[in-house]
This record gives structure tokens, C-alpha cells and sequence, in this order.
């Protein structure tokens, strides 16, 4: 009996791209999420006031205003219409949103994502158990019950327990009980629910996905045609089911990945070892030529198992 050789994802594009550039949008995203979480601590840290504020509200230079949309949904849902500086910075999020995909949010600027992030590594070492797997569709109905709840209550209902604010205020006044509520999101993501926080429950998500459905920035399968199925870009996809109608639809359809769930972490490119995918916009709809007939099929038989 053959043993079975394991391997983790990205092996095979670390081996033809090297390291770097096998881990070249994780590294952007990593350095983009330090980039946005370090200009709101050096202020309360350094006394280097850039931005005041946290990625609920915020005012960068003293001039320009940024609001969290949600936050200002919440906030005029719960009977307090916001004042004209918070309505203008939150109009300014919601175009720069709705025009590079809303969950790029999630991906490259929440400073959850690395919790989760790690949680799903781990879970892929340890090979645990998949878990429990709700309906994707159970974060939009989270979505509307903290915007119901903020009706009712005249609060803005998520701020109260938003893990990305409390982290926030963690850093600056001391961690405490935030610490409890970080490690419960890996916690839950590590042995509950895989990718469960962001792919089922946060309704920051849902909300800018909801934002982003029509957005231009997207990811597309162009060279699909090269794919040796290793199923590599579904490992470590936050949301693999977006990639199957654009890697694997009928011939014609188009390639670009246009579900608003796509996050745009770029991670299927990293560890394409035959670059099936690139960022593009939604109107992309080339298809890159059929690969050398030999090629794809000795690649996928020297594939390890």
C-alpha cells in the first residue's frame, strides 16, 4: 500500500513562485491591516494625531471625516439622524466601498481577520473536524436584528459588542475583557465553526457585502483552463463557495468571481502554482487560451498525495 503524502496549501506555488511570491497578497494584507490599526494608535500612543477616532468615526487631519456606514445606518435607525460631518464621512466610505468590493473591509482592514486567519491555519494543522456549518445566509438575519434591536432601543445596538471597536478601546485604555472576547472568536473559529465568525455571524460583513455587490474590483479564474484541480485556492479560501461558478462554469461563462461574499484577499492567487486567477474588474471576461495538453495532466499526476 502507497502511503499518503500530506501536504498544505501553497506547497506546489511555493515550489515554481518562491516564498514571496507565494505569500505576496497575505504580506500586503498583513502590512495594510498594521497600516490602518497603527495611524489610530498613534495618537493615544505617541501624541501623533493623524486620525482621531476609531473605524467607527473618525477624522483624519483634522479635516477629512470617515464614518463605518453601518454604524450611520444604525445610528439613523435608532432615531438619531447623524451630524453633517459623520453623514459626509459616511457617504465617503460607502462610494469607496461600493466601488472596490465591501469586503475588501474585511480582508485587508479588520483587524479581526488575522485572529481568524490564525484560527483556520490551525484548524488545517490540526486537521480538525469541519464543525458546524449554518446557513451562510444567518449573518444577514443577524444583520437585521441588530439594526431591529436599534430601532427599539434608540442605541446603535453593535457598537456595544463590536470585537473591532472593543479592540480599539483595548489597545488604548488596556485589554482586559477584550482579550476574552478575541480569544473566543479564535476559539470559535478553531473548534466550532470553520471560517464560522466572518462567513456566518459578523453582520459587518454581511452589511458590506451587501455594499459591494456591484463593485468593480474583482478576482477572476482568466486561465482556468490551466487548473490541475489540487483544490489548493479552496483551502484557504474564507469563502470557497464563491470560486466553483467561475473555475469550473460552463463553457462561456464568464470567470470573474462576482459573488458580493469574494472578500478580494487575493489568497487563490498566492498559492496558484499555475496563476488561475488575477484581480481584474467585473467586465473582464477574457479567457486565457487552453494550456500545453501535457502539461496540466503530468503536473496533476506529480501532484503529492
Amino acid at each position: 500500500m502507497t502511503a499518503r503524502i500530506q501536504h498544505s496549501a501553497g506547497d506546489e506555488a511555493r515550489r515554481v513562485k518562491g516564498w514571496l511570491g507565494a505569500n505576496r497578497f497575505l504580506l500586503l494584507r498583513r502590512l495594510s491591516q498594521m497600516f490602518f490599526l497603527g495611524l489610530f494608535l498613534l495618537g493615544p500612543w505617541f501624541g501623533i494625531w493623524i486620525v482621531q477616532g476609531t473605524l467607527a468615526g473618525s477624522l483624519t487631519l483634522g479635516v477629512l471625516p470617515l464614518t463605518d456606514p453601518f454604524v450611520l445606518l444604525q445610528s439613523v435607525v435608532a432615531g438619531h439622524w447623524p451630524e453633517l460631518t459623520a453623514l459626509v464621512g459616511g457617504l465617503i466610505v460607502l462610494a469607496i466601498y461600493a466601488l472596490i468590493g465591501g469586503r475588501v473591509y474585511c480582508s485587508w482592514v479588520c483587524p479581526i481577520n488575522p485572529v481568524t486567519d490564525a484560527a483556520h491555519w490551525l484548524h488545517r494543522r490540526l486537521d480538525l473536524p469541519k464543525g458546524w456549518q449554518p446557513k451562510r445566509g444567518i449573518r444577514l438575519w443577524i444583520l437585521a436584528t441588530v439594526l431591529i434591536v436599534s430601532g427599539l432601543s434608540g442605541v446603535i445596538a453593535w457598537e456595544l459588542v463590536n470585537p473591532i471597536t472593543m479592540l480599539h478601546r483595548g489597545l488604548v485604555f488596556g485589554m482586559g475583557f477584550v482579550w476574552a472576547m478575541v480569544a473566543a472568536i479564535f476559539v470559535f473559529d478553531l473548534f466550532v465553526s470553520r471560517h464560522g465568525w466572518c462567513g456566518h455571524v459578523c453582520p459587518v460583513g454581511a452589511f458590506y457585502g451587501l455594499v459591494g455587490a456591484k463593485s468593480l474590483l474583482r478576482v477572476s479564474a482568466a486561465n482556468r483552463v490551466a487548473c490541475d484541480d489540487c483544490m489548493d485556492c479552496y483551502a484557504v479560501c474564507p469563502e470557497n463557495q464563491v470560486i466553483s461558478p467561475a473555475l469550473k462554469g460552463a463553457a462561456g461563462a464568464t470567470p470573474v468571481i462576482l459573488s458580493p461574499d469574494c472578500t478580494n484577499c487575493g489568497r487563490c492567487i498566492d498559492v496558484c502554482a499555475v496563476d488561475v486567477f488575477k484581480f481584474t474588474h467585473r467586465f473582464d471576461d477574457a479567457v486565457v487560451g487552453p494550456p500545453d495538453p501535457v502539461t496540466a495532466p503530468e503536473r496533476r499526476a506529480a501532484r503529492p498525495t
